[in-house]
């Protein structure tokens, strides 16, 4: 079993695009036949498997998490009690709940065996800047 942990910066709310350092990662450990497991080490942020070709895809993303989980300050989110880290710590809390933070993804041929259009994202649902960790692990 090999593993790394990769760091990616954001700048703030969306989808951060890893899957060629994820390709790599496979490449690097020799891989043949297995599953790399992808988890974020972080209580704030998700992961998701989305279509890459198109940007609207990701836009249209966005725009839907933040009408479905508006900041805290919103008044529709008036019963929300966790607000010391800001209007949108608890809604990113709420948004990573949604999603998922750890993806089993086969590998083949020293590849992942995604489709034609899917990547791998960090999906960031805080306002500010962070630099999160997700850790690679591959089983053969």
């Amino acid at each position: 079993m090999t593993q790394a942990v990769l760091s990616i910066s954001t700048s703030g709310p969306g989808l951060y695009e890893f899957t060629d350092r994820a390709q790599a990662f496979l490449r690097d450990a020799g891989a043949g036949e297995g599953l790399l497991t992808v988890f974020v080490r972080h209580t704030s942020c998700s992961l998701l498997i989305q279509e890459n070709a198109d940007p609207d895809v990701q836009r249209d993303l966005n725009a839907f998490f933040r009408r479905l989980v508006p900041p805290s300050n919103d008044p529709s989110m008036g019963w929300i009690v966790h607000t010391t880290e800001g209007p949108d710590d608890m809604p990113a809390h709420i948004k990573a709940a949604l999603t998922q933070v750890s993806i089993g993804i086969p590998v083949a041929n020293g590849r992942a065996l995604l489709g034609t259009w899917q990547g791998i994202y960090l999906f960031e649902h805080r306002d500010r800047p962070h630099r999160r960790e997700v850790v690679l692990h591959l089983s053969s």
